[in-house]
């Protein structure tokens, strides 16, 4: 989904940020049913155990290499697994529309058929192929789904056209969760009142799941299409197995009960960002994560990220958003609650905007940034406190006297505890940390350094400066 179409989503959601009280400790309340203002008690959605501890790696196959194909990635696929990756999300694989095309190479968010793939990657054999060396490996498989719409000469359009929504009897780009037409001008809004539509669309996803052996799907603009259409393609999907699902939306609650086990964290990649110039203090943090837990079941996780392909192509690299901030920030996402995403190229620094309707392969050179990754992902797997939803643990704030520019917590699961203390700002910090239960004596996982953490200890630290202690 293109940020533009976010932006006023998340606006409403940081200026109730702004007001809220901060917590230090949020609930780890156990509770299997959930009901706040938005939803009544519920069932929690059928789980993969294998998302526990999963860390989840986006791969844009058109950039990914110079080949641009499936059996190139596949190639790749043991470096990822020793980076630390789990589940594999693959940018959309579909042939794309050639109607209104964006660029020379299109819109890969453009479907033109939901059963095939772009012939530029291969073939439906490779990616096959791709699946099951994937899983042979330990890795898991999603793609990007787009439901809301499809290319203008998507067969269906072709077909049925009263499969589509109509303006004066002609199709319109997708309508936004305001009622407005989108400029999009390669793509067609969905009707999702028909039901042929919906069985077509159900067929279309269990096609993957059972040809292909995915592991499941994040789902583009989730929130554009009907939460009783989720709730219908649910226990299809799982009827043939168990999936893992991924909203690309934050502001319905409704959708981890309909369907999803996971949403995007936009909010607090917004905010920051905003944190990164210097727009909001850190403790902010605190209203935003008791903003969250109000709102969403007990058992709820986020994807958290500093970059992704809308990001990177619309709004700027890791620099350009965070500054020398850049992984002062990638830290805390891959320390706090939910599911960090590692963009593909950034264990190698991607430092470009890759081009979203044009051929531009990222530069890979020596992996510069691998063992920066590779030490957040194997403290992610093997620490329980750091864990995804209610495997792990909770966010305790710990006072430092300087929390609007430094934030620092602990996360503890049985004996498993992780402290992380980072310094949100440019300039040079001296704090003092208060507070109980998370005393001992730890080993900081980026300097290999023992260290003995208790109330009252006093340090310094140097602008952006970060600190990972594990027990």
């Amino acid at each position: 989904m293109h940020t533009k179409l976010t932006c006023n989503l998340l606006a409403g959601s940081l200026l109730f940020f702004s007001v809220l009280s901060c917590k230090q400790s949020p609930s780890t309340g156990n509770d299997p049913s959930y009901s706040n203002d938005s939803t009544v008690a519920q069932a929690r959605l059928p789980t993969v155990d294998w998302a526990k501890n999963a860390t989840i790696y986006e791969i844009n196959v058109r950039q990914f290499s110079a080949e641009g194909t499936f059996k190139a990635v596949e190639q790749q696929l043991p470096r990822l697994k020793e980076l630390g990756a789990d589940i594999l999300w693959f940018m959309p694989i579909h042939p794309i529309s050639k109607e209104n095309q964006q660029g020379s190479a299109g819109n890969p968010y453009a479907v033109e058929d939901y059963k095939a793939v772009n012939p530029e990657y291969g073939t439906l054999a490779d990616f096959k192929a791709l699946v099951k060396q994937a899983h042979d490996l330990g890795l898991h498989v999603i793609i990007d789904w787009v439901p809301n719409h499809t290319g203008r000469n998507h067969t269906w359009a072709q077909l049925h056209p009263d499969w589509y929504t109509k303006i004066n009897g002609k199709f319109t780009a997708p309508i936004d969760h305001e009622g407005k037409v989108t400029d999009r001008p390669d793509v067609v809004d969905l009707n999702y009142q028909n039901p042929e539509l919906r069985a077509a669309m159900i067929d279309a996803m269990q096609f993957w799941v059972r040809e292909c052996d995915i592991d499941g799907y994040r789902c583009e603009v989730a929130g554009f299409v009907p939460d009783d259409f989720w709730a219908e393609v649910r226990p299809k999907l799982d009827s043939i197995k168990t999936v893992f699902m991924l909203a690309e939306w934050e502001d319905k609650a409704e959708h981890f009960k309909d369907c999803f086990n996971m949403n995007y964290g936009w909010s607090m990649h917004q905010l920051m960002k905003l944190i990164a110039k210097g727009k909001r203090p850190a403790n902010a943090i605190d209203s935003l994560l008791a903003h969250n837990q109000q709102r969403f079941p007990p058992w709820y996780y986020q994807m958290q990220f500093v970059q992704n392909h809308d990001e990177n192509a619309w709004n700027g690299t890791g620099t350009e958003l965070f500054g020398n901030g850049a992984d002062a920030f990638t830290v805390l996402a891959f320390t706090f609650d939910g599911m960090p995403l590692v963009y593909n190229g950034m264990e190698s620094n991607l430092n470009k905007r890759l081009k979203f309707y044009e051929k531009d392969p990222i530069y890979w050179g020596n992996y510069a940034k691998t063992d920066f990754y590779k030490t957040l992902l194997t403290l992610k797997h093997r620490n329980r406190a750091l864990w995804n939803g209610k495997a792990g643990g909770p966010l305790i704030k710990i006072p430092t006297e300087k929390d609007d520019k430094v934030y620092a917590f602990y996360r503890q699961q049985e004996n498993d505890r992780v402290v992380v203390i980072i310094n949100l700002s440019p300039t040079p910090q001296t704090i003092r940390l208060n507070g109980d239960g998370f005393e001992g004596v730890y080993m900081e996982v980026f300097s290999r350094e023992s260290s003995e953490l208790r109330n009252s200890l006093t340090f310094a630290l140097k602008p952006w400066e970060y600190k990972v202690y594990t027990n």
